[in-house]
Parts: structure tokens; C-alpha cells; sequence
């Protein structure tokens, strides 16, 4: 990160709210179920899939982990009620009680996990940093034996020196992974720090996963990863049906079209919720040019 970047990447807590929604809007849904339903719509019209994401990770009380657990229920429900089929959901286990306990997140687990089930759905837990690591892998492992791979899969991060040492002992036939980068910045003891190396890493464990025969979700709008990832997909005669590309709303479209025309199946990441705000600031700082937009829209509102 360039000294410009890392400026605006201190500066945008400063920023106030409204400017930064305005900026974010691209990248969230909006704050209401109705809302992130009617782009899941618009997603399918242009030949999208999604995984819907309730936004508000790493809570502190009961009482949000349980509302948390409730919202994905009903939204499991809503999914199946609408026919909105190539839905599903994503899940961050640190928004259903991580970090208050393992066994008191898996029973809320459990709890989506089993209206998953109902209504033949998919669940797909999402991986935070690196002190959720072990604790979200317990738990997916727990959840995979009860419900199985059909129903239930996990996120691994090309960023992490560990990575594929969890994808040896988690691949099979049955495994389904998204593989991504990873946007959380950990230190060099325990993952790459050099963007060519998550690239490297990336496609070494993209290899590994095809040759097992897992089902891979990849997530990615890096053009080179892709190339080498449609190369993978050949080398290893994956149908369209084993594997899919995942991109994140709002970001890259012209190239989700393209890859859309192209014929590969292609999920978007749908966030939504009225906590909205650190994911949009984590997006932003993604992407400075934006961010940059930001910083000067409070340069002239002072």
C-alpha cells in the first residue's frame, strides 16, 4: 500500500456516514431484505447466481448473535417461498456467536444448517481472520459430518501460509470450497504479504482442489488468476457444473458480463443489512481510487 493509499485508508473513519453510504452503494445491497432480494432478481435477469450475506460479524451479546440466527432462518425461508433458485447464503460465524463460545455458535449454526436442509438450500461459511481460523474450521468440520457437503461449505484464503495444508486435509470428491485471496492483513509469521505470492499460492491450491475433485467457487477480479484458473479448468476437464466464479457486488462488472457471455457460471456475493458501514469501509479501502472520491467529498463539505 502506496503512501496515498495508506492515507485514505486512516482517513476514512472520519468520514461521515451519509457520504460514505453514497460511495458504498455499489457494493451493498441496502439495509433490508426486500432490497438485497430485488438485486438477487436483477442478478438472475443478466444470468448471476448469488449468496446473500447479513452484515454485522464479530458481536458481543447473545441477544444479536440470536437476532443473527433468526434473519438467516427467515431469509432461508424467503429464498425457497420466492423460487429464487441459484440463491443461497453466507455466513459469518463470528456475526451467530463466535466469539462467544464455539459449542454456543454451533448450536445457532445448527439452527440455520437445519432450515438449509428444509429447504434444500446451501450454506456457505465465510472465513474472517486468522484468530477465527481453527475455531471456523471446527465447526464447519462438526457441521459437514451432520449435514454434509451438499449442504455446507467453507471459505480458505490463498493470503494464509496454512492454506493448503487445510485443503489436503479437507479435499475430496464431496468438498466444496471458495477459494479467495483473503482481505484480512495478517502478519508475514503466518501468511504472504507480497500480492504475487497469494497469487502463486492461489493457483497452486486451485490445482489441488480441482485434482481432488472438489467443487471450488472462485473468487476473484484479478484477470490474471482468472486466466490461469480457466486454464486449471480445462487441464483438469471440470464441467460447468464443477465450479463457478464468485465476485463481489458492485465491483468489476463489465468483466462479470464478459465471463457471463463467456458461459461460466458466475455467483455474486450480495451484502445487506443495517450494518452496512465497516463492510463499506473495508471495500473502499480496497479500492482507492473511490475512497479518494470520498476524501474529497469531505474536503468540500468542510
Amino acid at each position: 500500500m502506496g503512501l496515498i493509499d495508506r492515507t485514505i485508508s486512516l482517513t476514512l473513519p472520519a468520514v461521515p456516514k451519509p457520504i460514505v453510504r453514497y460511495f458504498s452503494k455499489p457494493y451493498v445491497a441496502g439495509t433490508t431484505m426486500a432490497e438485497a432480494l430485488a438485486a438477487v432478481r436483477k442478478l438472475a435477469a443478466q444470468g448471476a447466481m448469488a449468496t446473500l450475506d447479513i452484515l454485522g460479524e464479530f458481536v458481543s451479546r447473545k441477544d444479536e448473535a440470536t437476532a443473527n440466527t433468526e434473519a438467516y432462518v427467515t431469509l432461508l425461508k424467503t429464498i425457497e417461498s420466492e423460487r429464487l433458485e441459484e440463491t443461497n447464503v453466507s455466513v459469518k460465524l463470528s456475526a451467530l456467536g463466535l466469539l462467544l463460545g464455539n459449542d454456543y455458535c454451533l448450536e445457532n449454526m445448527r439452527r440455520v444448517m437445519r432450515q438449509a436442509a428444509r429447504s434444500e438450500n446451501f450454506v456457505r461459511i465465510d472465513m474472517e481472520d486468522a484468530g477465527c481460523t481453527d475455531e471456523t474450521l471446527t465447526i464447519y468440520r462438526r457441521l459437514r459430518d451432520e449435514f454434509g457437503n451438499r449442504r455446507v461449505g467453507i471459505v480458505l484464503q490463498s493470503r494464509l501460509h496454512r492454506t493448503l495444508d487445510d485443503t489436503l486435509a479437507l479435499d475430496g470428491p464431496q468438498a466444496n470450497f471458495r477459494l479467495c485471496k483473503g482481505i484480512y492483513l495478517e502478519p508475514e509469521s503466518i501468511a504472504h504479504t507480497k500480492d504475487q505470492l497469494i497469487r502463486d499460492n492461489f493457483v497452486t491450491v486451485l490445482d489441488r482442489m480441482f485434482a481432488s475433485g472438489a467443487y471450488v467457487g472462485i473468487a476473484t477480479h484479478d484477470e490474471w488468476l482468472i486466466e490461469r484458473a480457466i486454464e486449471l479448468v480445462e487441464r483438469h476437464g471440470r464441467t460447468r457444473k464443477q465450479y463457478e466464479i464468485q465476485m463481489l457486488l458492485g465491483v468489476r462488472e463489465p468483466l462479470r458480463r464478459k465471463l457471463i457471455a463467456s458461459g461460466h457460471r458466475l455467483r455474486v456475493y450480495v451484502p445487506y443489512g443495517a450494518n452496512w458501514y465497516a463492510y463499506s469501509v473495508r471495500r473502499l479501502r480496497e479500492n482507492p481510487q473511490i475512497a479518494g472520491h470520498v476524501i474529497k467529498a469531505l474536503v468540500r463539505r468542510g
